[in-house]
């Protein structure tokens, strides 16, 4: 049957596709656990407790793809990022370099809008102790590469984290690309890929409390990802007009 649904459209349909996957019981269990349970601070609100799409704008020229969902961040708000200190340290920053609306992200109807902006993470479930096991990052990849392909304008990939950093690679590399050298991941990393790659520690408490990460770190890493595509930009201008 052929397809004549708009990006937006074909997005919505692979979040369904992804709120609805059973492919990894063990992730499945501990999320429906961990709503069952709730944390105290959370006890009058209902989960989410499912996997966790992206979010953001289909027309978005950068992209950013965390780890996983927050076992009472994402997994409680289902949205990425939102409902926890990583998600305040990112929206915060977000905001301030121009690429989100305001600079709190607390539930899904709390008015946060991405601008030219996507945000996804690399597993769509919460691990147990924020380490999913590589069958499971393996089983989570192909929504990656699905969404990447529904979001033809990105140039810039910001991965914040190892395991991020590697799985982008990996869809990378299924697609065609294979940057020259060695690809190690480090903060601030940037792998010529087609789109660009960039490397961020992850702002998890762990990183930003022992200074790991500061503010500012990640800041400048949103101002390169600014100007890489600012550059890009202008390079394609020119291009055009030397046709």
């Amino acid at each position: 049957m052929q397809d004549n649904g708009l990006p937006s459209d074909r997005l919505a349909a692979l979040a369904v596709d992804i709120v609805s996957c059973e492919a990894c019981p063990r992730l499945r269990l501990y999320c429906r656990q961990v709503a069952e349970h709730r944390r105290r601070a959370y006890r009058d609100q209902t989960y989410w407790g499912l996997p966790v799409p992206g979010f953001g704008d289909p027309a978005a020229q950068l992209f950013i793809l965390g780890l996983a969902p927050g076992a009472h961040g994402a997994n409680r708000t289902g949205r990425v990022f939102t409902g926890d200190a990583s998600g305040d340290l990112l929206y915060d920053v977000l905001h301030e370099v121009g690429f989100a609306s305001q600079n709190t992200s607390v539930h899904r109807d709390d008015g946060l809008r991405l601008i030219n902006t996507w945000i996804s993470c690399s597993v769509r479930c919460a691990p147990p102790k924020n380490k999913p096991r590589p069958e499971e990052v393996a089983a989570c990849r192909h929504y990656l590469e699905r969404e990447l392909d529904l979001l033809p304008n990105v140039r810039v990939i910001v991965a914040l984290g190892r395991l991020a950093f590697e799985n982008a690679l990996a869809v990378m590399k299924r697609r065609g690309t294979k940057p020259d050298g060695k690809q190690r991941f480090a903060h601030g990393a940037v792998i010529p890929t087609q789109p660009l790659l960039m490397a961020s520690y992850h702002p998890s408490q762990q990183n930003t409390f022992t200074g790991r990460l500061t503010r500012r770190m990640l800041v400048e890493i949103f101002h390169q990802a600014r100007a890489a595509l600012l550059t890009e930009r202008a390079s394609a201008q020119f291009t055009a007009q030397s046709l």
